[in-house]
């Protein structure tokens, strides 16, 4: 028997990992000191640390989740690697760190070149746009373990912030104002979720298979909140992912506060209307806020004095952003107003 035969094709390897060799290229920098096909990538920390007084390396881990179920049903591959890219850049932004490379996890159970270079053109796309270096990765082809035609992908982002400029919530106050950041959709939660509740996916949706709509990938924060570090003094930030409202804003400051949201203050997509008019009419506001970002992809805490500036910068970048809320003294919670 050869390794062929038994399920696992090198020859098709061969040919992705020339497939990634361009993506990865269009992503270096200086800073990169080596290509992909080296047993681990080298990347010079010099130029990012220097002025620095104590530099903090700041990582991130993720994956795309049964997104990927519904890009496969779909046939489009070339979103989701932006949503991993997405996923691990905008945790790593929350404390402040400018985001440097980025490493990728592809798993198959039969490798297809040509899908598996679609999917890494999304990480690429993704790392140019938060102008991170597509430093390597691995890919794993798994016959018998993963079934044919299946793919799971996943990420790791470094970063970088001196330890003085660290955001970790702690200087939050009561009285602080939140700014939400409007989202693209429904990023890359949820899907367990949706995949029960909408299984059409060639429903219309304003003339749009609904596939497609749940397809646009994950905002990537990155660049727009580094700008508005240099301009304003941000307290805490909040990547609105898995457990939505209530799970993901308490993140963003001590326990003593409270986050006042007020639902009013921002119109809610009619993607997640839709959502939610398939859920139990009892359950469907908390169940929908528990697990969807609602329209609001990223949140951030500053003092009142400077919300004008920075919904104003986020406006000229191209990020509709509001004030959906404030802070008060309280045990760590989120409450719903409107």
């Amino acid at each position: 028997m050869t390794y062929k035969e038994a399920g696992v094709n090198i020859e098709e390897g061969y040919r992705a990992v020339e497939k990634y060799r361009e993506l990865a290229a269009a992503t270096a920098k200086p800073e990169v000191l080596n290509g992909i096909g080296s047993f681990a990538g080298l990347f010079s920390l010099r130029e990012h640390s220097a002025g620095m007084e104590e530099p903090v390396l700041v990582s991130g881990t993720d994956g795309v989740g049964t997104k990927l179920a519904l890009a496969f049903r779909m046939k489009k591959y070339d979103t989701v690697g932006i949503d991993c890219v997405a996923m691990c850049a905008n945790d790593i932004l929350c404390h402040g760190a400018v985001p440097l490379f980025f490493l990728d996890y592809l798993a198959c159970g039969r490798l297809d070149a040509d899908i598996a270079a679609a999917l890494v053109q999304g990480v690429a796309v993704g790392c140019r746009e938060t102008g991170m270096a597509l430093l390597g990765g691995e890919t794993a082809e798994m016959p018998g373990f993963y079934d044919e035609g299946k793919y799971d992908i996943a990420g790791f982002a470094l970063g970088i912030v001196d330890r003085k400029n660290i955001i970790d919530g702690s200087a939050v106050r009561a009285g602080d104002c939140l700014i939400g950041i409007a989202s693209s959709g429904v990023h890359s939660n949820g899907f367990s979720l949706i995949r029960a509740v909408l299984p059409d996916l060639n429903e219309d949706f304003g003339g749009i298979p609904l596939g497609r709509v749940l397809l646009e990938p994950t905002r990537l924060y990155v660049k727009p909140v580094l700008r508005l570090l240099n301009t304003v003094k941000i307290h805490g930030m909040a990547h609105i992912t898995g457990g939505g409202f209530y799970e993901n804003i308490p993140r963003l400051f001590p326990r003593s506060f409270d986050a006042i949201i007020d639902r009013n203050s921002w119109q809610v997509p009619p993607l997640f209307e839709r959502i939610a008019r398939e859920l139990a009419a009892e359950e469907r506001t908390t169940l929908m806020f528990k697990t969807f970002n609602m329209g609001i992809g990223f949140v951030l805490a500053l003092a009142p004095e400077d919300k004008t500036a920075a919904l104003a910068l986020l406006e000229d970048a191209g990020f509709p952003a509001w004030e959906i809320g404030r802070v008060e003294k309280g045990n760590g919670t989120v409450q719903m107003l409107g």
